[in-house]
């Protein structure tokens, strides 16, 4: 191997290497046998993200106009505990927060099931902290619904 292929394997990333190597990781989902496109699929990280958003920044509404009344300080705190309180509340009851809802995503069990109380729980809080969100598997999870086994796909 000369130095060029070398570089261009590191700068591609580990997985461009490993497929350099021969080896086949397949689609995101497929280890846990979901199609690769169309409804069931795993969702997409933009998709996923859209869906924070839109949540993040209704529950940052509700604290600003009708909690803290325009107390910008105040406002932080509160949207934090209504965004933990909405995702476990509708994630924990029909699979989807309203975020989700409006771009076509549900989250459920990785037996296709769906998720109990506690594994909500469980990942919402690892999702409220940040940093288990931006870490992901090979199937494009996020480490909180790894750890709480779960995966968001399409509807």
């Amino acid at each position: 191997m000369d130095n060029r292929q070398a570089i261009g394997s590191w700068l591609s990333g580990p997985r461009a290497a490993a497929e350099d190597m021969g080896v086949d990781f397949g689609y995101r989902g497929q280890q846990l046998g979901l199609p690769q496109s169309g409804p069931g699929s795993v969702a997409r990280f933009g998709r996923r993200i859209g869906a924070v958003l839109i949540d993040w920044v209704g529950c940052q509404l509700i604290a600003y106009g009708l909690i803290t009344g325009g107390d910008l300080a105040a406002t932080r705190n509160w949207t934090l505990g209504l965004f933990v309180a909405l995702t476990i509340l509708t994630v924990g009851t029909v699979g989807f927060t309203p975020g989700k809802r409006i771009l076509g995503l549900r989250v459920i069990g990785q037996n296709g099931n769906r998720l109990g109380i506690v594994r909500v729980v469980i990942r919402t809080v690892l999702l409220a902290l940040v940093i288990p969100a931006l870490v992901w598997d090979r199937d494009g999870r996020g480490l909180h619904d790894r750890l709480a086994g779960a995966v968001q796909v399409r509807i």
